[in-house]
């Protein structure tokens, strides 16, 4: 049996689909995987061993979109089943194109997510439980999820390390302020080695906080942003004695790896994206009328839900981590 599977674009997404992903290949145990998606989202899960193909999805970049999806699924080719975690319109059309007759495309607005007793009506449901709940419309089963997975191996630092980061691709309304991470690294410096993470996009950012950081007289501070692959940088993070960031896919690498984090929440959901079951995981937030907004840019202007949260408590944070885990 050959199974065709299309990943979630973005890198955060991704990591919280593998408890999903874990009950298709246990549904399906002879099963062929083919996986394509972005260039994050397959960078992050080639390694898994199911992965018997992996294609990178690149209809975004020259030519006419529409051309482009026709070509790659002629790439791909027929599969027994094909089963997309997107619902957008050229992941129909891909889908349709590669000759797979048995289809099936995420939508949240028509999964039905069995809640357990302990959730209200009311409550949120993570994002892994949707993922999962999908993931039983092709089954047929009644999974749970489990932990999330990454296959990529941890690094191993010569002294104890806190990893730092800034970024969040979604938007500037995720994001803490340089000035608060360097005060925050400043004040761990004397426990641990300093690593600070990011993308290309973060590379200004990164080196503002390096720089700070460096003006208090911190030497052990290393910036690695922009300077890592996708693998290299779940390796990184599943190596950190402790990890400070804001909702992104760093994040998620994190909990995959059940690293001791702090997550720092604005306009973004909570209940809906933190980390998926790391016990090691502490969320600093403040409760606001206006939060979470789930807008990319602050709507109003104040940025209050980021702007609030002071250094102290991030490090209050840390330090009960640090307790708990006698690092």
């Amino acid at each position: 049996m050959k199974i065709l599977v299309e990943l979630p674009t973005w890198l955060g997404d991704t990591v919280m689909a593998t408890p999903a992903l874990e009950n298709l290949y246990a549904a399906f145990p002879d099963a062929e995987i083919t996986l394509v998606g972005s260039y994050v989202s397959t960078e992050a899960l080639k390694a898994h061993p199911r992965a018997s193909r992996v294609v990178v999805d690149k209809t975004k970049a020259k030519g006419w979109r529409p051309l482009n999806v026709y070509r790659l699924a002629k790439t791909l080719g027929p599969h027994d089943l094909a089963i997309s975690f997107r619902s957008h319109f050229y992941s129909r059309l891909l889908l349709k194109l590669t000759g797979t007759k048995k289809t099936y495309l995420y939508n949240k607005k028509t999964i039905h997510y069995p809640l357990p007793a302990t959730h209200s009506v009311r409550s949120a449901v993570h994002q892994v439980e949707k993922y999962a709940a999908f993931i039983n419309t092709v089954t047929g089963r009644n999974d749970t999820p489990g932990p999330l997975r990454l296959d990529w191996p941890k690094k191993t630092f010569p002294r104890p390390t806190l990893g730092i980061n800034p970024g969040a691709t979604y938007g500037s309304a995720k994001r803490w302020y340089p000035e608060k991470f360097a005060e925050v690294a400043a004040a761990m410096a004397g426990h641990f080695d300093i690593v600070i993470f990011g993308g290309p996009a973060e590379r200004d950012i990164a080196s503002d906080i390096e720089r700070m950081v460096r003006e208090r007289g911190v030497e052990n501070v290393e910036n690695l942003a922009g300077k890592t692959s996708i693998p290299e940088l779940c390796s990184l993070i599943g190596g950190l004695d402790l990890f400070i960031t804001g909702d992104s896919g760093p994040m998620h690498i994190a909990a995959a790896y059940q690293i001791p984090t702090v997550a720092i929440f604005g306009p973004t959901k909570h209940k809906e994206t933190s980390q998926w079951m790391n016990p090691k995981s502490i969320i600093v937030r403040h409760e606001l009328e206006c939060a979470p907004c789930m807008k990319r840019t602050c709507p109003i202007k104040t940025h209050e839900c980021m702007k609030g949260i002071s250094a102290e408590e991030v490090i209050e944070a840390a330090n009960r981590l640090i307790q708990n885990e006698t690092i």
